[in-house]
């Protein structure tokens, strides 16, 4: 506790390096007093108040942040995970730690944005953006050093198809026109490396930023295109790396025909992600998809290395 509780002062004084301990739901029950300390040392109201609900629940700082990738599968993710009953699950996406008029509104408000949950249980919330911003690991850093982060990947060139496809339809749900997939991936007849959606699936340099503060082990890594196939047994590797009790099991998921991906059965009630979720992709010429998986082939080779783990990617 007095390694967490270390971890809330580096917000207001200079960072130091102190040994870290994993934030699991074995010791969330210290978790509400560590957070109290927190609060007080960083919140710029002195007449701040806990929310606490007369059944024992409580708004609570999370212990675990899905950070990302963006089109790697955070929100199926997140709703698997949240079968489990020791799991409370943020609705939506906070971008508390990458846009700044939110994080100017400090801790207090990032836990005004969390789910009530019980002591036993772990708060998580996902904003896929946090993965590809450099100023986020520092911050999640200094407001929590223990902090354990799931990262959801998939084939590099697969998410910049699907990065691409969920812009577009944006703008046909807002009757804007929108150009063609071809007309951002080539510039001067050559691939175009500097559209955004490239770069959000270099994931090598994205990593590199997270491992300034956080340590391998700190951070699991979904296989996103395995989710989608097979979904238990990647959900049973992120149970035992928050060290959940195993609850989820394969009758959790069935797959739908008609969707073309897996859903959900809880407690005997059936749902399935939006219908914005698998949405099918722009026909790309083959030429240019082949030459799109060319460019990340060395980019992966060095995330291969970083992260000590091969991915079934083009």
């Amino acid at each position: 506790m007095a390694a967490f509780l270390l971890g809330a002062v580096l917000l207001i004084i200079q960072p130091q390096i102190v040994p870290s301990r994993p934030a699991i739901n074995s010791n969330a029950e210290t978790s509400q007093s560590v957070q109290r300390e927190l609060l007080k040392k960083t919140s710029q109201k002195s007449d701040f108040k806990e929310n606490i609900h007369s059944n024992g629940s409580c708004q609570q700082l999370p212990q675990t942040i899905i950070i990302g990738v963006r089109k790697g599968g955070t929100r199926a993710l997140l709703e698997m995970l949240s079968l489990h009953p020791d799991i409370a699950a943020a609705e939506s996406e906070v971008h508390f730690f990458d846009w700044e008029d939110h994080y100017r509104n400090g801790l207090q408000w990032y836990i005004n944005q969390m789910p009530f949950s019980y002591p036993h249980q772990i708060t998580v919330e996902k904003t896929p953006a946090y993965f590809t911003s450099p100023k986020v690991p520092e911050r999640v850093y200094n407001t929590n050093q223990s902090m354990r982060l799931l990262l959801i990947l998939r084939d590099p060139s697969e998410r910049v198809l699907s990065d691409y496809t969920q812009v577009f339809y944006n703008h046909m749900q807002k009757h804007k026109p929108y150009p063609s997939i071809e007309q951002f991936l080539i510039k001067n007849g050559e691939l175009n490396v500097d559209y955004k959606a490239i770069n959000r699936s270099l994931y090598y340099i994205h990593m590199q930023n997270w491992l300034k503060y956080f340590p391998l082990d700190h951070i699991h890594i979904v296989d996103g295109d395995k989710l989608i196939k097979d979904p238990f047994p990647e959900i049973e590797k992120v149970e035992r790396f928050l060290k959940l009790s195993p609850q989820i099991n394969a009758s959790n998921f069935y797959f739908n025909k008609t969707k073309g991906f897996y859903c959900l059965r809880d407690s005997g009630r059936e749902r399935c992600l939006h219908e914005s979720k698998g949405r099918a992709h722009p026909q790309v010429d083959p030429r240019l998809l082949e030459k799109l998986q060319e460019y990340f082939h060395e980019p992966n080779k060095k995330f291969f290395e970083l992260v000590g783990r091969k991915f079934d990617w083009h």
